[in-house]
């Protein structure tokens, strides 16, 4: 327990900082992927950039959240503070896009133990009666993040250098550790929980199985080879070996048991399609903006800092109107915004003006931004407090889980689409070959992110390849509609449950 309130605000800053350096870390690389694909190149390989760091993510949030509880949330908290450090300091020094996504994973796993965490430790010394205020300041510093994100990685790429978007985080880093170490005394009291660690193993093999079964299918290997086949009886069999491990369980990572409240199930659901479509923009709107518009990194986070602001906007209003009306309600709101502003995503052109593409930011931001404040707090409902933790790690995980696959299974899409639409531009042309006509890789088309190199590239053989990068991103938008349409059906299954304030005024 901390007694001051001057040390309980310090420990605070300390977590926060340590959230706000997280948060901005994928929109942060969102934002300059463009420039980095230049410089190191494999724009077939850079997903992974994002893909290994929330696989990596995905698999140690449970479990340093279960390690917490048994030893301590002070040292894993620092565990994984200085892993994250040591993974951002060795992503700056990274030399091709394959040591890039290897030291994302490393910090990855750092970031696993933050997040989750850092939660518990607010509600751990905070009474009930202020964590509801707690989890306002928490959200405001996500919505801080998803702003200074792309405006900082647009202005260090583009006036610095790439590697400091990494390289930043160690001085915030450093702070947030010796505020921890100094001021946070937590209780010696924890419970001896078992680690569900063949959960834990079962899970990651299946979800690692089918990312590369998605990402080299149909590029280095064919659909029906060997390996291929392979990898996709290995999620199989895998992903059935950790459902049966998770009823065997005496502390489940994904307490199935759970599943049985429908409101808790649908939330559950909720995020994971959430996670796995509205990832899919801040990865490819950046790129769209510098290779279709022919922007600069500063360009790309401008834009997409209108669409973080549409899901402040979303998170705050969803958070106000909470014991208002019903989940349910809120989250028609938020799933209308969200089709019709993926809908309008989906018919963009090379021609599309900034200004639209802004609006349509805005109106998709401001759709899923209802989804951070209702579904958390949804899968909290009417539940034991000794069940909550359980039921936020496991949202907070299949949001992430959610976000691992969509940025995996829509970058091999987009992939495809843009390799098979060069490959029909170009058929026919004298030399194009492998080079696509003009001296154009087709493989690792990094010219085009170069305003230099971009001029180089004759007029006709430049609009064939910006109109061929265009029509796939949109096709990648278009086709999240499909489980946008699931998540619309899935919410008139939450009910007619909403946030009520009991008398002793807390939420419950």
């Amino acid at each position: 327990m901390i007694k001051h309130d001057s040390n309980i605000n310090l420990v605070t800053a300390g977590l926060l900082l340590a959230i706000l350096m997280s948060a901005m870390d994928n929109t942060i690389v969102a934002t300059a992927m463009g420039t980095i694909v230049s410089d190191l190149g494999g724009l077939d390989k850079f997903v992974w950039v994002t893909s290994a760091y929330m696989v990596a993510v995905m698999a140690g949030m449970p479990i340093f959240g279960k390690l917490s509880d048994m030893y301590g949330r002070k040292r894993f908290f620092l565990f994984g503070l200085t892993v994250f450090l040591i993974g951002s300091a060795l992503c700056g020094l990274s030399q091709t896009i394959v040591q890039l996504s290897i030291f994302r994973a490393i910090q990855g796993i750092g970031g696993g133990a933050l997040m989750p965490i850092a939660f518990t430790i607010v509600f751990d010394i905070f009474p009930p009666e202020k964590r509801g205020k707690m989890t306002g300041l928490l959200g405001a510093v996500f919505g801080l993040s998803s702003v200074l994100g792309p405006l900082l990685g647009a202005y260090i790429t583009d006036y610095i250098s790439w590697h400091w978007i990494f390289y930043v985080n160690i001085p915030l880093g450093l702070v947030s550790i010796i505020l921890i170490v100094r001021y946070y005394h937590e209780s010696l009291q924890h419970s001896k929980l078992k680690i569900d660690w063949l959960g834990a193993v079962t899970l990651v093999i299946s979800v690692v199985s089918l990312m590369f079964a998605l990402e080299l299918g149909g590029k280095e290997y064919d659909w029906n080879s060997a390996l291929i086949i392979s990898l996709f009886v290995s999620f199989v069999v895998f992903f059935v070996a950790f459902f049966i491990a998770e009823f065997k369980a005496a502390e489940p990572i994904l307490p199935l048991w759970l599943f049985k409240r429908r409101l808790f199930a649908a939330s559950q659901i909720l995020a994971f399609l959430y996670g796995g479509t509205f990832i899919i923009l801040t990865v490819f709107i950046p790129i769209f903006v510098q290779a279709v518009y022919g922007g600069t990194a500063k360009n790309a986070g401008l834009i997409l800092t209108p669409m973080m602001l549409g899901s402040v906007a979303g998170s705050s209003i969803g958070g106000i109107f909470l014991t208002k009306t019903s989940y349910r309600n809120l989250m028609i709101i938020s799933i209308i915004s969200y089709v019709v502003g993926m809908y309008c995503l989906g018919t963009m052109t090379e021609d599309t003006s900034r200004l639209m593409l802004t609006i349509f930011m805005i109106l998709v931001g401001f759709g899923v931004g209802f989804s951070f404040s209702l579904l958390p707090t949804a899968s909290l409902h009417n539940l034991e407090p000794q069940y909550r933790g359980t039921a936020n790690s496991t949202n907070s995980f299949l949001r992430s889980f959610g976000m691992t696959l969509g940025v995996t299974i829509y970058g091999t899409i987009q992939n495809n689409v843009f390799t098979d639409r060069l490959k029909k531009a170009f058929k026919g042309m004298q030399g194009a070959g492998g080079q696509g006509g003009g001296g154009f890789k087709m493989g690792d088309p990094r010219e085009i992110f170069e305003a230099s190199e971009r001029a180089k590239i004759p007029g006709v053989i430049l609009d064939k390849i910006i109109h061929a990068l265009a029509e796939s991103i949109t096709y990648t938008f278009t086709l999240t509609l499909i489980p946008i349409a699931l998540a619309a059906v899935t919410i008139f299954f939450m009910g007619k449950a909403r946030v009520e304030v009991n008398k002793e005024g807390s939420r419950g």
